[in-house]
C-alpha cells in the first residue's frame, strides 16, 4: 500500500468514526479499511484510532494526523486541479524566442496579433541567442523556439509554420554604375553584401537543383537582414532579403530585383515545442494561430504583386 492510499483511507475513518462507513465511501471493504489503518500506525510507529465493537475513537495523534493528512492531501487535489486547468488553458502565458531578425521583421506583428485577438494571454518574447543544441531552448524555460531551418530532434516536436520568401535586389543607382549582372558567374564578382549564416546563396530555376553561388570576397557580411536591406537601399551592392522585408522598396521601385529567372531558395519557419504525449492547449493554439496568421500575410502578398504586375 502507498502512503498516499493510507493518508486517504484514514481521513475517511476520522471523518465517519466508523470502518464500515469509510469502506462504503471509498468503496472498498471494511477489512481492508482496518489493514490500511494499521500499515499507517506501523508507518507512523504510534497508535492512531481506539477500536471499540461499536465506534472507532481518534488518539490525540490520531486527531493531529487526521488534520495533517487531510491537509496535504486537499494541497495535492488542488495543485493537480491547477495543472489540469493550465494545460486545458487557451490563454495561458508562452515564453518563446526566436531569431532577431525573423522576430523583428514578421514574429513580431503576428504576436501582436495574437494579444489582440486573447486578451488574457501573455508572451514572453525574446529574441536572439538561438542555441545550435535545439534542446536548449528547454532547458532556459521556453515554451517554442523559431528556426529557419529543418530540424530532427526526436526529443522535441517540431511544426512548419510558413514558408519565407527571399529575393535578390539592388538599388537602382548601384546597377546603373556597375551594371547588372547576367548570370551567376558575373553575380559573384558584383558588391555582395551577404547574411553571416548564408555566405553561399543558392539560387533555384524553374524549380531545378538550386546553383550555388559562393560568396568568397563579400563587401558586408552582417548577422541582421534590416542591415542588408539599409546597405543596399544606399547603393552599396547585392543583396538576398526576405521578400517581406523588401516589398514596399519593390513596390515604389527603389529596389530592382536581380537575375529575375533565379529565385532565392526559400526556407521554411519552424517552431520547436517541448516533447509529450499532449501539446499543451495554449501551446497549440497559439501555434494554430501562427499558421493561419502566416497565411493570410502571404495570400495579401501574393495579391499585392499580382495586381501590380497587371
Amino acid at each position: 500500500m502507498d502512503r498516499f492510499t493510507g493518508m486517504r483511507t484514514f481521513v475517511a475513518v476520522a471523518r465517519s468514526s466508523s470502518f464500515t462507513a469509510a469502506a462504503a465511501e471509498l468503496a472498498i471493504s471494511p477489512s481492508l479499511v482496518s489493514r490500511h489503518v494499521a500499515a499507517v500506525e506501523a508507518d507512523v510507529g504510534v497508535q492512531l484510532v481506539h477500536r471499540t465493537p461499536r465506534a472507532v475513537r481518534l488518539t490525540e495523534a490520531g486527531a493531529d494526523y487526521a488534520a495533517f493528512a487531510d491537509r496535504i492531501l486537499a494541497e495535492i487535489e488542488a495543485e493537480h486541479d491547477r495543472l489540469v486547468v493550465d494545460k486545458d488553458a487557451d490563454e495561458g502565458k508562452i515564453s518563446i524566442i526566436s531569431p532577431k531578425w525573423f522576430g523583428l521583421l514578421d514574429l513580431g506583428d503576428a504576436i501582436g496579433d495574437y494579444l489582440e485577438a486573447h486578451p488574457r494571454a501573455q508572451v514572453n518574447f525574446q529574441l536572439g541567442g538561438i542555441s545550435d543544441r535545439v534542446y536548449d531552448f528547454i532547458d532556459r524555460g521556453f515554451d517554442i523556439a523559431f528556426h529557419a531551418r529543418e530540424l530532427r530532434d526526436s526529443r522535441v516536436k517540431v511544426r512548419r509554420i510558413a514558408v519565407l520568401d527571399f529575393v535578390l535586389v539592388s538599388s537602382r543607382d548601384y546597377l546603373a554604375e556597375h551594371g547588372a549582372p547576367t548570370n551567376v558567374r558575373e553575380l559573384v564578382e558584383h558588391d555582395c553584401l551577404t547574411h553571416a549564416s548564408d555566405t553561399t546563396w543558392k539560387l533555384v530555376r524553374d524549380g531545378r537543383a538550386p546553383v550555388l553561388a559562393k560568396i568568397s570576397r563579400p563587401r558586408l557580411t552582417t548577422n541582421a537582414y534590416a542591415v542588408i536591406k539599409d546597405s543596399v537601399r544606399r547603393g552599396l551592392g547585392i543583396g538576398i532579403v526576405p521578400r517581406r522585408l523588401a516589398e514596399d522598396e519593390l513596390e515604389r521601385g527603389e529596389f530592382v530585383e536581380v537575375l529575375t529567372e533565379f529565385e532565392p531558395e526559400p526556407r521554411a519557419l519552424y517552431a520547436v515545442h517541448g516533447p509529450g504525449a499532449q501539446t499543451p492547449e495554449r501551446v497549440r493554439q497559439f501555434l494554430d494561430f501562427m499558421v493561419d496568421w502566416f497565411q493570410r500575410h502571404d495570400d495579401a502578398a501574393a495579391e499585392r504583386r499580382r495586381v501590380s504586375a497587371a
